[in-house]
């Protein structure tokens, strides 16, 4: 991460296919094509963990280890032989474009049972068995929760009998017994993932492009980590969270944002070494080269609000131990490929933090021209060399966007003094990109809709609320030769190729 580099932010989801969804089919593998064509080395995505909740976000998930079903290609799975082509649907039985997640997780639903029944016919099942057993300290917690889930239609886990609830073990043995076709489903479903996984991060490392991947700094409630590990979380002795996770009024919410995911007992975690963290940091650092710690300021101090309160408005900061926790990891891991998400209102203390670890920080540009030229921490001429510099994120909205919507006279007018000429909404995406490319940051990452100057309906997130977040999606063919031309030469000539 020490050189100088670039790269694009794409999540998985965002992926042509005629699927509903972009997965690890043959538009991923297109896809870290275009990278290498326009000389890129980076390929940033967002969590990869089965969502759980209506919101579909990624960052609220069933679990930090398992691998998203609905990632899972078709093509994939019918040139392994498992479904056959009658099985696939026609291009327009799906949207192009958004994701119906609705419609999505029917029709994979579907598919992924009649590979199931094309598995259990099959003799030779050692590579599935060595799967199960590399990976049996997640899995087996993980799909006897999916099994239960189900089992219990849908409820939380907190919702479940006392004793299975409470994960007493003549209760989970039961469990096993009755549901073990379920939960044989459930770990091929994993096995299918990380199999395809595994074939996309070699086709990367084979096209010289490295994988940034990010962590939520929380899980969600209602998974398999906080039903499996309980201690580890401030919950009740009925399993509700005595205070949950959000972070205070700040520029996306003038009332804050309440996540709602349990809270760390960080006593507990401390005197076990770190060790759900830990195997949780091995384990997808196995899945991709460098990780984006979301929410970073969270590990140093964290927002803490009553279980009880609907806002974020009336929580309390409550320190983390932070250098003993990073003084841990750097035993297992010595160098550690984290990129810490710092932005928002960051104080002295997670400044000294990043700065006695040596983390990349953030910097974004849509974050510029807001405040004083000469001193706002975002604009290109204070930006620090081991950082990594955005025209914007997930959370942000398009630079089009920004610049038609968000950006008032003011902004516009710094900005347009910081280039030295007026511009319109149509070159806005390839000026920020070009500042973040000859900025000084060793690694300059653009997201996909800034490359192709797309607008605010190409948004993927809004943060603090909203309907149709997470579903933009690339069109087939909306990447082009000439896009991946013009992006190489600009790479090329600030000595990021």
């Amino acid at each position: 991460m020490k050189r100088r580099a670039s790269g694009l932010l794409l999540h998985i989801t965002s992926l042509p296919s005629r699927h509903g969804i972009g997965d690890m089919g043959p538009a991923a593998f297109h896809f870290v094509d275009f990278l290498s064509d326009a000389g890129q080395g980076f390929w940033q995505i967002l969590p990869i963990n089965p969502s759980s909740g209506p919101s579909n976000s990624p960052y609220q998930c069933s679990s930090a280890f398992a691998g998203h079903p609905l990632l899972i290609s078709p093509e994939t799975l019918l040139a392994d032989g498992l479904v056959s082509k009658s099985d696939l649907v026609s291009d327009s039985t799906l949207p192009p474009g958004r994701v119906d997640y609705g419609a999505v997780f029917g029709y994979k639903k579907g598919l992924l049972l009649r590979a199931y029944d094309s598995f259990r016919k099959k003799t030779d099942r050692q590579e599935y068995e060595r799967f199960c057993r590399s990976h049996r300290n997640w899995l087996d917690d993980y799909a006897v929760f999916m099994a239960l889930k189900s089992r219990f239609q849908g409820k939380a886990w907190n919702k479940w009998p006392a004793d299975i609830r409470n994960r007493q073990p003549d209760a989970l043995d039961a469990v096993r017994a009755e549901r073990d076709q379920d939960l044989e489903k459930e770990k091929f479903f994993q096995f299918l993932f990380f199999k395809q996984w595994t074939a996309l991060k070699a086709y990367c490392q084979r096209k010289g492009i490295q994988l940034i991947g990010d962590i939520p700094i929380y899980v969600h409630y209602d998974s398999a980590d906080v039903w499996a590990h309980q201690d580890i979380f401030k919950l009740d002795d009925r399993g509700n969270p005595c205070v949950v996770s959000g972070v205070p009024p700040d520029y996306f919410s003038e009332t804050g944002q309440l996540w709602g995911n349990p809270i760390y007992r960080w006593d507990i975690l401390q005197g076990r070494g770190y060790d759900w963290w830990i195997e949780r940091m091995r384990h997808h650092l196995t899945l991709t080269d460098i990780v984006r710690l979301d929410h970073f300021r969270g590990l140093v101090a964290y927002w803490e609000v009553p279980g009880t309160e609907t806002t974020a408005e009336n929580g309390k900061w409550i320190e983390a131990p932070v250098f003993d926790f990073f003084r841990q990891l750097l035993k297992r891991f010595p160098f550690l490929p984290i990129i810490a998400e710092d932005l928002g209102t960051i104080t002295p203390d997670v400044r000294e933090v990043i700065h006695h670890f040596d983390l990349p920080g953030m910097k974004v540009l849509l974050f510029a021209f807001s405040d004083d030229l000469a001193t706002n921490p975002y604009v290109p001429h204070n930006v620090v060399k081991n950082s990594v510099i955005y025209t914007g994120t997930h959370d942000n909205n398009t630079a089009r966007g920004w610049f038609e919507r968000e950006a008032d006279t003011d902004v516009k007018a710094k900005l347009f003094a910081y280039l030295g000429r007026k511009i319109s909404a149509n070159e806005v995406h390839r000026e920020l990109t070009r500042l973040a490319m000859m900025s000084v940051a060793d690694l300059a990452v653009i997201p996909v809709q800034d490359l192709l100057g797309l607008g605010e309906e190409s948004r993927m997130n809004r943060p603090a609320g909203g309907t149709g977040n997470w579903e933009w999606r690339l069109l087939p063919r909306q990447l082009t030769e000439e896009d991946a031309a013009r992006l190489r030469d600009m790479t090329i000539t600030y000595g990021r190729a």
